[in-house]
């Protein structure tokens, strides 16, 4: 993913079960500024890696 959008990189991470460290380091530096529904959208994203759905890891063919 070449420009961050939390919309988008939450439905890589479900469609591919993963989520990079550099992905989630920039969720964790861009939470001040995020809107109501992205603060959602974070919210849902953390309890998917909680329960194991999606793993902290590298995709191959990440573009």
């Amino acid at each position: 993913m070449n420009s961050m959008n939390l919309g988008l990189l939450f439905l890589e991470s479900i469609s591919t079960g993963v989520i990079t460290s550099d992905e989630m380091n920039w969720v964790t530096s861009n939470q001040p500024h995020f809107s109501r529904v992205e603060e959602a959208t974070a919210l849902k994203l953390g309890r998917l890696l909680d329960r194991g759905l999606i793993q902290i890891g590298c995709r191959i063919g990440n573009n």
